[in-house]
């Protein structure tokens, strides 16, 4: 509970000394995000005994990562090892003080959970817009945060961008949800693992795509979960 009152504190604090830097450049927007992301490991790691391990290399350049999301613990470790990582989000996340203005200025897309269809016109436009900004497009393909080992369910609009930028997809695993759940307070002590997987070529049809970052994304998740001893329920 100490942790999670300094992880919101921290935001407002860091958040407005920080903002000189992230209203001069983009790359002081991104210092700045990062030391928020260090300290908060170091406190993790202090009041909560849990470490977090990266393995794999992170992706460079111009590239849209599809990753597992289920915790915003998974959110810190992609945006601190990334070099100019951005995001696909929700549009209610623009509106929360100081938070939506770092994640707006760092060239995130906001995007609405309602009318399916239109929000994934919505998501490309806004990501074609953006396409000369070199960076690295983090998306979460089930939407949202998910339990561990839960049966998952990849939308379409990963596949969707794909499609339309032309260029290979980063996969990144985790079972970070085994030590910091979705909901709740319980932090538990050990060494969570955020794996970058192999990036999918560019130019697979639709189907096939997605089809091949779901087998690769949850077959990797759930090989960290067995690993860090997590009881899943398959199916």
């Amino acid at each position: 509970m100490l942790f999670d009152f300094l992880l919101f504190a921290l935001v407002p604090i860091i958040g407005i000394l920080g903002l000189p830097f992230a209203i001069h450049s983009r790359a002081g927007t991104y210092r700045v995000m990062k030391f928020y992301i260090h300290v908060n490991l170091w406190l993790l790691k202090i009041l909560c005994g849990l470490t977090v391990e990266v393995r794999g290399t992170p992706p460079t350049g111009n590239i849209m990562i599809a990753s597992k999301h289920q915790s915003f613990l998974d959110v810190m470790i992609l945006f601190l090892h990334l070099p100019r990582a951005r995001f696909i989000m929700k549009r209610e996340l623009r509106w929360v003080p100081v938070f939506g203005y770092y994640a707006m200025r760092i060239g995130s897309t906001p995007v609405s959970r309602g009318k399916k269809g239109r929000a994934v016109q919505a998501m490309v436009k806004d990501v074609d817009a953006k396409q000369a900004d070199e960076g690295q497009l983090i998306i979460y393909p089930e939407g949202t945060r998910t339990l561990p080992g839960a049966k998952p369910a990849y939308k379409i609009g990963a596949g969707v961008i794909y499609t339309r930028t032309g260029q290979a997809c980063g996969l990144a695993a985790t079972n970070i949800g085994a030590f910091w759940p979705r909901r709740g307070w319980t932090r538990k002590p050990g060494r969570a693992v955020l794996e970058f997987l192999e990036p999918v070529p560019a130019g697979l049809p639709l189907e096939v795509f997605m089809d091949t970052i779901e087998e690769r994304i949850e077959t990797a998740s759930n090989r960290l979960l067995d690993e860090a001893g997590f009881q899943r329920v398959d199916g």
